[in-house]
């Protein structure tokens, strides 16, 4: 009788190798399906006692790609794509980024100044300062009785 040495490694390596390939396709798969997929750019929203901040990550636009509204308490940033990266010869092998356009819209607090709103984009990120109104503290006031 021969003994014959089983190793399950190999298959296990295969089938390893085969969902790591699968998972790391897996956005650009969701792109083709869902051409608005990766359309949603993220936001760090943050506050203090003086302001709200709002950054936009939304790298290789150019300033004037952008347009920022505030209608009503709805603050609205959207950007559009207006002129194609260039395209270079040759096959491409990856391709894991586009540029899309976009629109968020963010509904503001009561207590936003609207007109001290400023945005700034450096480094692909557009920051948004919100500052809040100034407390208007009411004095005491002695109303007198005729």
């Amino acid at each position: 009788m021969t003994f014959v040495k089983f190793n399950r490694k190999p298959l296990e390596n295969s089938i390893s190798g085969l969902i790591d390939d699968i998972m790391s396709d897996l956005p650009q798969l969701a792109k083709d399906v869902f051409p608005s997929f990766g359309a949603f750019v993220p936001v760090n929203i943050r506050e203090n006692e003086s302001q709200y901040t709002l950054e936009v990550v939304a790298p290789g636009f150019d300033k004037s790609d952008f347009k920022v509204n505030l209608e009503g308490n709805l603050l609205t940033i959207s950007a559009e794509v207006k002129k194609e990266l260039s395209k270079e010869e040759g096959k491409t092998i990856r391709s894991e980024f586009v540029r899309k356009n976009f629109k968020r819209s963010f509904t503001i607090d009561e207590d936003v100044d609207a007109t001290g709103i400023s945005a700034s984009y450096i480094n692909g990120v557009l920051v948004l300062n919100l500052p809040r109104k100034a407390d208007v503290k009411e004095s005491a006031k002695e109303i007198k009785i005729n």
